[in-house]
């Protein structure tokens, strides 16, 4: 569910982010700003969904899927279609949170460092409001009052995606093998921890492979492209790994047109074509990022927070589990 500009603010999709990389909230309202001791007015249940984007199949699945999850549970959802545009996700927001129709909201923020006043607004109103990314990424030190974080841990995933690489090479290339490298742009969520951590595994994992290429994944088509160039210069590549199901997929197209297997290719994100390669054992493995999950947890946290609003809420993490052919 990634493309270049889903990548630069965070999920991770990520996965995400990268992200998701699947999320769900559910929604709850409160009588604007304090209510001098007096019992709070009952929030009602009603969630307003802001991804970054609808244009994004994987964010127009996630959509879907929030509205079926939540309507389940009794709950209306609005959702929003910023489209990229951080100015108009404030708005939208700052909108319907001045309406009285929220109850809770579930926010996968362009840019969360133009969030504040948001975030503050939520808070004054006693609405709950989910976001995607850690405490820090908002200019926080922890939980705050009425305010749940949900982030991907990239450190893990990049060590789960070195490591995956490592054990591909030396099952099917006697530990040596040079490898191609596909990762996010300059300021992308979690690129630095993804980056560092992946190298590592892959060291640790299989010391005498070699990184030999690295390109920026901007979406599927251009990274076959780049991918395909880089073969013509390296063309003794049999590895490659991407932070993003764009690279991994890219790869596959680019090794097909050039008429050579791909022994080892390993993914971070898990869409469904990824997995269905996995499963075919065209793709060694995928860090695949369980977005049904986190929305089952992220529902719940909204639950919970609705009867006590202004209460800290909590930080969660993204569930991710390596999955390979053998399950």
């Amino acid at each position: 569910m990634s493309t270049r500009r889903r990548r630069q603010t965070r999920a991770t999709v990520g996965i995400a982010m990268v992200a998701a990389a699947g999320l769900l909230l559910a929604a709850c309202t409160t009588s604007d700003g304090d209510t001098g001791g007096a019992k709070p007015a009952v929030l009602p249940k009603t969630l307003v969904f802001s991804p970054l984007s609808l244009a994004p199949p994987a964010l127009k699945g996630l959509s879907e899927g929030v509205k079926a999850y939540a309507g389940s549970k009794g709950w209306e959802v609005i959702v929003q279609d910023p489209n990229f545009d951080a100015a108009k996700q404030t708005q939208q927001l700052n909108e319907v949170l001045d309406s009285g129709r929220a109850g809770a909201a579930w926010v996968i923020a362009v840019a969360p460092q133009a969030m504040g006043d948001t975030l503050k607004a939520a808070q004054a109103k006693g609405i709950p409001i989910l976001v995607n990314g850690r405490p820090d990424e908002y200019g926080y030190s922890g939980p705050q009052p009425g305010i749940t974080f949900d982030y991907i841990d990239y450190t893990a995933a990049g060590t789960a995606l070195g490591e995956q690489m490592g054990k591909c090479i030396n099952a099917k290339l006697g530990g040596n093998a040079a490898v191609l490298y596909g990762t996010g742009a300059a300021g992308s969520a979690g690129k630095n921890e993804i980056d560092a951590a992946a190298k590592a595994a892959l060291l640790k994992t299989a010391p005498n492979a070699k990184i030999v290429s690295t390109i920026i994944v901007t979406d599927r088509a251009q990274s076959q492209t780049d991918i395909g160039n880089a073969l013509q210069g390296n063309p003794n590549i049999a590895g490659v790994m991407a932070t993003n199901d764009e690279g991994t997929l890219g790869a596959l197209g680019a090794y097909d047109a050039a008429g050579k297997a791909l022994p080892c290719a390993i993914d971070f994100g898990g869409n469904d074509e990824v997995l269905g390669d996995v499963k075919s054992g065209k793709i060694y493995a995928s860090v695949a990022l369980q977005f049904q999950a986190d929305m089952t947890q992220s529902f719940d946290t909204l639950v919970k927070m609705q009867s006590n609003p202004k209460a800290n809420g909590d930080v969660l993490v993204v569930p991710a589990k390596v999955v390979t052919a053998a399950g």
